[in-house]
């Protein structure tokens, strides 16, 4: 955990700030350990996931570690906001393990800016706070009764708050004078109605951050209403305690009841709901709405199976709603639903030309539901694909967006006009992800490579082209000095049908002797995921410790992920293992023949969650991997949720052959090789049934195996003592399997 700032002058009005690691002073140069990596936390701190411009644009703050500091945007240099004994009444401690890993994952923000850019709102663990800037005073303004998800949200005069607590959606006036609590849409008595707030599998699945938003004139709000009476619940049981507990998750699994939704509009003050009358078939989803207008709501559907997607506008006074426009694939959508309307303008993704791009939708601002919104044009086209939407600014015609153009391994921000005009806005080869200022003036810019811990800086949007740009660091970490890093060897394969597979591979320095290293593979494998980028990743600095035990790793990315187009990402339909598979070994071999020092007898494989279905895949298809190791896999896909299963694999009654075939379960009396299982308790993401379910199929075969359990733990598994102990057990296992040479083969 970063201690304090230290800043050091460069020029001019230019101030240069980073983080400095205090265990790094005496670090001197030594190879990395588990204990070094995860013993007091992350060795490599993540930089701020939460960058919030304050609305006015002259304030840039971030939390860093318990401290809340503030970015001047006309020097760049950063400074203690908040230190941290005024920020110890705002941090949520406690909480369960489920909540805190919600609030991480999920990104649920720890503080919002009011729309007077004087107000800050903290929301601590169930407890929301205005703190005033100007007065350095703090006051206690609603307790939400619940840890996370509560989506706190000043409405847009900043007169007051919504969120959606333990009794439903609910505004509180921030008013000195009749400040008032108003419950706009309560729960049911029996929980099952959630109105504003977002279930687990519209987070984990579909991206949703928030299903409450204010009308432009404060006042109304459209909400989506979640009716999950007939989706199965599934007990998560914590076994520490006494007497056992169990909290009971509702999760659909494939084919199962989704639950049922809808979009409601409400007066702020209260009183009846009017419900929006969207058609949406059983099982349907909506992903996304907003606001066209104090008097229009858009909303987005898709459905259940995920190939239709369409946009509705809709009156807010009548409930009346008319189509916009739609989209159809043949296969599935890749899970980017994200549209912005207004101004007269929508701006969306779609692959339908086979990449993920750009799209500009025309409507009538003073009458949006006189006509059907029209296309106007395609804002970028080409071998590349666009991974976010920061900003749109229609009145100016201007659309910010970070895309992997001219590399797929990297990602870059750019800026696109109406007009199809476009232009890079970073410079240097890497991974950089944006926020931008409100008016586009600025954005920070949080920036690495494979080797390059992150930096964030604050740059300017000028008119010069991006290399000539300034950009000043704010943050940075320093907690690698010491510690000497290996490069990995980048790696381009062609498959038997012409496509590349990129890959890198990490060796151990001076390992030059024929088959004297074991090979380990680490993929992930699966959809809506790239392994192989030019960016920092602190999970891979575990393999810089196999690298100094003296094994080699790999990474490569097969067909079914993402970031390279709709065909590639495709195949994964109806197919969770063959064609991945298939690919996998056309890199390794590839790697075998390059790199003689690899042995072709000890290779290893493993992988979280897909990554760990994979291995179990590996080990069921073939006898070539020694070891393997999954964490938090999946084992049977009838056991998965519904949105993202189904995506893919369709429904259990329509594919019965896909969910038998790709099932680890069906296939476990074909393990080969030595297999550790790992599994955290309290996982509400890949149940603790699955890797029951695969032991029991274990047992029955005689086949044996190593199983490390992790109580309370979620999908993550996090925390200090336990990261050790997953990691060491990992180490161990293929040090154990792996190292040496058999005997009497010389590794051959």
């Amino acid at each position: 955990m970063l201690s304090r700032f230290a800043t050091f002058p460069l020029a001019a009005g230019v101030v240069l700030s980073f983080a400095v690691n205090s265990r790094t002073v005496e670090a001197q140069k030594q190879p990395l350990t588990v204990e070094a990596i995860y013993a007091h936390g992350p060795l490599v701190p993540k930089p701020p996931d939460q960058l919030d411009w304050s609305p006015d644009g002259k304030h840039l703050a971030y939390l860093d570690g318990d401290d809340l500091m503030e970015v001047n945007p006309s020097t760049g240099s950063a400074r203690v906001l908040l230190d941290a004994a005024r920020m110890r009444r705002f941090t949520a401690s406690g909480g369960s393990e489920q909540d805190r890993d919600h609030r991480a994952r999920y990104g649920m923000a720890s503080f919002l800016w009011a729309p007077d850019s004087a107000h800050l709102l903290f929301d601590a663990g169930g407890q929301l706070w205005l703190y005033d800037l100007r007065r350095d005073a703090a006051r206690l303004v609603a307790s939400t009764g619940i840890a996370s998800g509560d989506d706190p949200k000043f409405s847009p005069d900043g007169q007051s708050v919504s969120f959606a607590g333990a009794r439903g959606l609910t505004v509180v006036s921030l008013r000195k004078h009749g400040a008032a609590t108003v419950a706009v849409a309560p729960t049911d008595d029996a929980g099952s109605i959630l109105n504003g707030a977002v279930d687990w599998v519209y987070a984990e699945e579909l991206d949703v951050r928030s299903n409450v938003f204010w009308s432009p004139d404060s006042q109304k709000i459209a909400y989506l209403q979640m009716n999950e009476a007939a989706v199965p619940r599934y007990p998560l049981a914590d076994w520490i305690p006494v007497h056992a507990q169990v909290d009971w998750q509702r999760y659909p699994q494939p084919g199962d009841p989704n639950p049922s939704v809808r979009v409601g509009v409400a007066s702020a003050t209260g009183g009846k709901t009017l419900w929006m009358r969207i058609p949406l078939a059983e099982g349907g989803y909506i992903p996304r709405f907003g606001w066209v207008d104090r008097n229009t709501v858009w909303i987005e559907t898709l459905s259940r199976d995920q190939k239709h997607r369409i946009l509705f506008f809709a009156d807010a006074a009548s409930g009346h709603a008319q189509k916009e426009l739609e989209i159809d694939d043949e296969r599935f959508f890749e899970d980017g639903y994200d549209v912005s309307v207004g101004d007269g303008a929508i701006v969306l993704t779609s692959w339908q030309d086979g990449h993920t791009h750009l799209y500009l939708e025309r409507y009538d601002p003073a009458h949006p539901l006189a006509a059907k919104a029209a296309q106007e044009m395609q804002l970028t086209r080409g071998d590349f694909d666009v991974s976010a939407i920061y900003s749109v600014d229609a009145a100016r015609g201007l659309v910010t967006y970070a895309s992997n153009e001219g590399d797929p391994q990297q990602q870059q921000i750019w800026q696109v006009s109406f007009n199809g005009e476009r232009r890079r806005l970073s410079g240097d080869a890497g991974f950089h992800d944006a926020s931008f200022a409100p008016g586009g003036a600025a954005f920070a810019d949080t920036y690495s490579t494979r080797t390059t811990p992150p930096v964030v800086r604050l740059c300017g949007v000028a008119s010069e082209p991006a290399p000539a740009q300034t950009c000043r660091v704010f943050w940075q970490t320093r907690a690698l000095d010491g510690y000497p890093l290996h490069s990995p060897v980048q790696l381009a394969v062609q498959t038997h049908d012409g496509t590349t597979l990129y890959a890198t591979l990490l060796l151990p320095p001076g390992a030059t002797a024929p088959a004297s290293v074991p090979l380990i593979v680490n993929p992930y494998g699966g959809p809506g995921a790239q392994d192989v980028l030019n960016q920092w990743s602190n999970k891979k600095l575990f393999d810089q410790v196999l690298v100094e035990h003296g094994f080699a790793v790999l990474h490569a990315d097969n067909r079914g992920t993402s970031g390279r187009g709709r065909i590639f990402a495709q195949a994964a339909f109806r197919n969770f293992g063959a064609v991945q598979f298939d690919d996998q070994r056309t890199v390794i071999n590839a790697a075998l023949k390059k790199f003689p020092q690899l042995d072709p007898q000890r290779l290893g494989w493993w992988g979280w969650s897909w990554g760990g279905s994979f291995t179990l895949y590996a080990m069921t298809h073939s006898d070539r991997f020694r070891a393997g190791v999954a964490v938090a896999p999946v084992t049977d896909w009838r056991d998965y949720d519904s949105i993202y299963t189904e995506r893919y694999l369709g429904l259990p009654a329509e594919d019965a052959a896909a969910y038998r075939d790709f099932s680890a379960v069906n296939r476990a009396a074909q393990l080969k090789g030595r297999l550790l299982l790992a599994h955290g308790t309290g996982d509400d993401n890949v149940h603790l049934e699955n890797t029951v379910q695969f032991v029991q199929a274990l047992i029955e075969a005689g086949i044996p195996y190593d199983l490390q359990i992790y109580p309370r733990k979620t999908h993550s598994i996090a925390g200090a003592h336990v990261r050790m102990s997953l990691y060491n057990r990992i180490l161990a296992h293929f040090e154990t399997y792996l190292q040496p040479a058999p005997s009497g083969t010389n590794g051959k």
